[in-house]
């Protein structure tokens, strides 16, 4: 088996719910070995659902790889369990509430104090700081809050991402900034502090919209599968029902696209059509001209008119399309004795091994980690 980059590290992970495991979980994926901490009932995301082989499919997402040990923090014994823990750890990550972590006696600062190589990595919904850096704070509340529901989805009844994409890009932003402290650890040999809102994570998610609200014209409608500042850039339905969205970028695309999916060569160079920007300001004749194009297409001649003209475009996938798409790579995971398919890891590597490893169950390396790193005091 290759070695793995971060082979050796050791990550102390007080954490719950998705943004710090997704982190931890890509943490293990590269060699570290992380020590998961829960409450005495478990990790409360071990509850969203039921849905792989009765485990969450939230925590068998994120929490691969990783040993668990229950921890009640409200003990003195258990503290110092924690401590023992974080005392021969790299890395220690938290996510807990507002402040939380702090009053338990684990705040970074302190901690980075009594060792100083430790890098600490603190994941909160709206940053230390700030009138409102107390509040709770979930994936859609912050969708909310930070405007990304504003432009997201089709005008009527708000709607959100589908996914958790606050947390997702949190636990990202939280690996990016864990492996610059490890970077920087190997050249000063002192430990730093990383801090990760969820907050921060949408409004930098948000900066083209920001900056057109703020600097241009406006922040952009909700437009559905549209492209609120190119066109043609959409949604559109083929003769047999089928739908696809299709994006022309540049000039060369539109008119390749003119000549050989709308068949006049001619289109291209109408003062209606040409250049994006009038495009966009008559993008409804625009969409009906692609449209009465596509009436007269079933899904694979559109296809192959596309293909010849080289215009980028998609079909619009169920989750079922996604199960038996020829490009989607998976590999197996152990849940309770069969073997799971999951995405795979979103990137390829030296180091990958060929199946993900299990779950833990909750406190299912208590004893072992307990008896390795033994607590010395209450």
């Amino acid at each position: 088996m290759a070695s793995k980059p971060l082979d050796g590290i050791v990550v102390v992970a007080l954490e719950q719910a998705v943004a710090a495991p997704y982190c931890s979980s890509r943490l293990a994926d590269a060699g570290a070995r992380v020590i998961k901490i829960e409450r005495p009932e478990g990790d409360f995301a071990r509850g969203y659902d039921r849905a792989v082989q009765g485990e969450s499919s939230y925590f068998v997402w994120i929490n691969r790889g990783k040993e668990s040990i229950a921890l009640d923090l409200r003990l003195d014994a258990d503290k110092a369990q924690l401590k023992a823990l974080i005392a021969s750890a790299d890395v220690f990550m938290q996510n807990l509430a507002p402040g939380a972590a702090g009053r338990l006696g684990f705040g970074s600062a302190a901690l980075r104090e009594a060792f100083p190589r430790l890098i600490t990595c603190d994941v909160s919904g709206y940053g230390e700081a700030g009138p409102l850096h107390q509040l709770k704070a979930y994936d859609l509340l912050v969708q909310a809050e930070s405007g990304l529901v504003a432009v997201t989805g089709a005008p009527g009844a708000w709607g959100r991402i589908g996914v958790s994409i606050c947390d997702i890009g949190a636990g990202m932003n939280a690996i990016i900034g864990i492996l610059q402290a490890l970077m920087q650890r190997e050249r000063t040999g002192t430990g730093s502090a990383i801090k990760v809102s969820l907050f921060d994570t949408a409004a930098e998610l948000m900066a083209v919209p920001y900056l057109q609200a703020r600097y241009g014209d406006g922040a952009p409608e909700r437009v559905g599968l549209r492209h609120p500042t190119i066109a043609p850039y959409g949604a559109f339905t083929c003769s047999d029902g089928r739908e696809l969205v299709l994006s022309i970028q540049n000039e060369r695309e539109w008119a390749a696209f003119c000549q050989h999916v709308l068949g006049d060569a001619s289109i291209a160079t109408d003062a209606r059509f040409k250049g994006n920007a009038v495009r966009t300001a008559n993008r409804e004749a625009v969409e009906a001209l692609v449209q009465g194009v596509l009436d007269t297409l079933t899904y694979p001649q559109a296809v192959d008119r596309l293909t010849e003209a080289q215009t980028a475009f998609g079909a619009i996938n169920s989750v079922h399309d996604l199960i038996d798409h020829p490009q989607l790579r998976t590999r197996a995971m152990p849940v309770h004795g069969r073997s799971m398919l999951i995405p795979a890891l979103p990137y390829l590597t030296e180091w990958e091994e060929p199946n993900f490893t299990a779950v833990p169950g909750v406190n299912e390396h208590g004893a072992a980690l307990r008896a390795e790193f033994p607590a010395t005091s209450a």
